[in-house]
């Protein structure tokens, strides 16, 4: 029996006004139901079960990284800083969040109930400790990265018997999602342009998930709303702010550096496939926006040539110190940088909705197969993404849930005639539907088409 207890929402919500979708209105949420969802989960056991490729090669990924292995202590702490502080412990967290998210993965896809305990240990360890979070301006990014990863985990074993539902539920809305809701509503005390989009989308991925496990419907609108109109540098229009005639659209931290660029792209996604999953479709909102500038930092990554306009932007404090910034053009890339992002993007677009996306699935395909965290370097960056996407988000043509967004301006603005590759006439790969098959031939390598499918050439265990 699940333990539960109805709470208030915290005390860090925004008074705005919002209106409730009408593809939501009245509608239960559904559980599990952040990045993944019951028939998510039943699909990668069973393919893992049958040795099918790349399936099992991202879960040997999973069952490789020291964090997914049974037994893991917890060490929680009452104060978490991040930036300053003493002592600076956030680390302790975030090796202890992604401990737990991949116990909990691996349990359903293999069964093994110590895996599933060790999740469970973990996150209650965490609720019956964590009071608050300190630190420099560091600390929403704390909220609201550790928030929207406590939560995912917590999802995943949110029926264990074992598991403190309630108390989950008030660490989400009394510790991370009040520094979150905060960030979104008033900065920092900074004037709105000051913090780059990454700050805004880890504060909305901490909201939008809060919601959904609390079952807060305000919370979920009020993430839904920012991500469409916000004043942040991190609602959509303002993170993608031009879109090019050839399909792609300018990812405005760019201008920054490639890691933040990605770290914002992976963030974006993130809230996208929670929103989806409650049958939210921000992935197609404003003609597949998200899309066109994944598809630009892909490129752009991957060593392609992109356009940038110069970006100036006001920084400093409300009524203290300020000044501008210009962004003249893009930073440099290292095309071996990575980040676990792609998997879910590309299978949404090219597999649930049948758009081209070349850049998005040959960095997918480059990346494959994904981990998480602990295998990209011991640093905060490392475990910024819960990552396994290729375990996590390959899927079939086509293949979606009961209950997913249909095609159409309903859904959030999806128009499945719009791309954001350059395709030739008698291309349109949503129209044949066979598949985005230039992205994934260029990075990953085909030994024979037929009958539509693609064969790909066996990489080690990956298949």
């Amino acid at each position: 029996m699940m333990k539960a207890a109805g709470i208030g929402i915290g005390a860090g919500m925004g008074a705005t006004a919002l209106a409730t979708p009408a593809h939501a209105a009245g509608a239960p949420f559904a559980h599990p139901g952040l990045l993944h969802t019951r028939a998510d989960l039943d699909r990668m056991a069973a393919k893992v079960k049958a040795g099918a490729g790349p399936y099992a090669a991202g879960f040997a990924k999973l069952t490789a990284n020291r964090h997914a292995q049974s037994g893991w202590q917890a060490n929680p702490q009452a104060v978490v800083y991040r930036g300053s502080g003493s002592p600076e412990n956030y680390r302790v967290l975030y090796n202890d969040l992604h401990a737990a998210y991949q116990n909990a993965l691996r349990y359903h896809v293999s069964g093994e109930e110590p895996h599933a305990d060790t999740a469970v240990a973990i996150l209650n360890a965490w609720s019956g400790k964590l009071t608050r979070l300190e630190g420099s301006a560091d600390r929403f990014l704390a909220a609201g990265l550790y928030g929207y990863q406590f939560a995912n985990a917590a999802e995943l074993v949110r029926d264990h018997a074992d598991f403190e539902l309630g108390r989950a539920r008030e660490l989400l809305l009394g510790v991370f999602h009040p520094l979150s809701d905060d960030f979104l509503t008033r900065h920092n005390g900074a004037v709105v342009t000051n913090y780059w989009p990454n700050w805004d989308l880890a504060a909305l991925a901490c909201v939008l998930a809060t919601g959904i496990f609390c079952d807060q419907r305000a919370v979920v609108e009020r993430a839904v709303e920012y991500f469409k109109h916000g004043d942040g540098m991190g609602s959509v229009k303002h993170a993608i702010p031009v879109v090019h005639e050839d399909g792609l659209a300018e990812w405005v931290e760019a201008g920054r550096d490639q890691g933040h660029a990605l770290l914002g792209v992976g963030l974006m996604g993130t809230v996208c496939e929670m929103a989806w999953n409650q049958g939210i479709d921000l992935y197609g909102y404003d003609d597949n926006r998200f899309l066109k500038g994944a598809q630009y930092v892909a490129k752009w990554s991957l060593g392609g040539d992109v356009p940038y306009t110069a970006n100036r932007r006001k920084k400093g404090a409300i009524g203290g110190w300020s000044g501008s910034e210009t962004a003249s053009g893009v930073a440099g890339v290292d095309p071996g940088m990575t980040r676990p992002i792609w998997a879910m993007i590309a299978n949404h677009y090219t597999k649930r909705r049948g758009l081209p996306a070349s850049y998005v699935t040959r960095a997918a395909a480059k990346a494959a197969p994904e981990g998480g965290g602990g295998d990209y370097g011991p640093n905060s960056g490392g475990f910024d993404q819960l990552g396994f996407g290729t375990l996590a988000f390959s899927r079939d043509r086509q293949e979606a849930p009961a209950g997913t967004p249909s095609p159409g301006p309903a859904g959030g603005g999806v128009r499945t005639q719009a791309s954001a590759s350059p395709a030739a006439a008698g291309d349109d790969l949503a129209a044949t539907g066979s598949g985005d098959a230039a992205g994934w031939i260029a990075a990953a390598g085909v030994s024979a088409v037929a009958g539509g499918l693609l064969m790909l050439r066996r990489r080690g265990r990956a298949g």
